[in-house]
């Protein structure tokens, strides 16, 4: 506080009161920019759990099948291996070895093929 005048601000009053009218301006306006920024991120946040959300949504909505395939009497499933929308079994149908393929989304047979060896 300045002593002769009374003034806390100093002698120039109107040069004090611009700067703070300024510095208020400024503060004002990153408080906006603030506001801004976080409602931006708040909705990037919530559009990526909303589309993780569905995501999950939709695949737990998938038709679950229960099918039963028929194989040759005596036969043995060797192995399974599922790859571009397949399933290939590997069976053992008395001692003669036979892939089965099945399509993966609806279970239907889409291929067979049997080794034999040569007499």
């Amino acid at each position: 506080m300045n002593p002769q005048s009374g003034n806390p601000r100093g002698n120039l009053p109107g040069a004090a009161e611009a700067a703070e009218s300024e510095a208020a301006r400024l503060v004002a306006r990153a408080r906006v920019m603030m506001i801004i920024s976080g409602l931006t991120t708040a909705l990037a946040v919530a559009a990526v759990v909303t589309v993780i959300g569905y995501r999950m949504y939709a695949v737990g909505l998938g038709s679950a099948t229960d099918e039963i395939v028929t194989l040759p009497k005596g036969a043995r499933v060797i192995s399974t291996s599922a790859s571009a929308g397949r399933i290939a079994v590997l069976l053992d149908v008395g001692g003669a070895s036979e892939i089965r393929t099945f399509d993966i989304k609806t279970l239907k047979p889409a291929g067979r093929l049997r080794f034999a060896t040569e007499p």
